[in-house]
């Protein structure tokens, strides 16, 4: 698969890369979702938190964004602390998934939805995910000014 690349930001230094597991696996696509990007380009995320994995192949992913089309692939425990950035990689047992494009807070103090831009809408059986396969989201290197 190949993910869909969006702009990351550089501005701040390196970062160590956030782990965790997936928890739970989800199986469906919707096409009238109505999530709504969130404004900021990073979240802080906390050792032990869950949040939803969710993609999108939705071009128009700006903050403030209506994203409609979602496939949801699962639920991920976090391993470790650090932040999560627009522009981020997804990497789900080795396979990168996509691209962060943002949060959805709908469901915020509970969880975030991270959205992920993909190439095609994808779902938790479309990539054969079962529970316990490794997660992370990785700082795309920086190509330089």
């Amino acid at each position: 698969m190949t993910p869909r690349r969006i702009g990351a930001s550089h501005e701040d230094g390196a970062k160590r890369s956030v782990r965790g597991d997936l928890v739970k696996v989800l199986l469906h696509r919707r096409t009238d979702r109505g999530m709504t990007l969130e404004p900021h380009a990073s979240r802080c995320v906390r050792r032990g938190e869950v949040h939803e994995l969710v993609t999108t192949d939705q071009p128009d992913t700006r903050p403030g964004s209506r994203v409609d089309r979602v496939g949801f692939l699962g639920f991920v425990e976090l391993a470790c602390a650090g932040v999560i950035d627009r522009g981020d990689d997804v990497w789900i047992d080795g396979l990168c998934i996509g691209t962060v494009v943002g949060f959805d807070a709908c469901h915020f103090p509970n969880h975030y939805n991270i959205l992920i831009g993909t190439g095609r809408l994808v779902t938790g059986s479309d990539l054969e995910l079962c529970p316990e396969l490794p997660v992370a989201f990785t700082q795309v290197p920086s190509t330089g000014h």
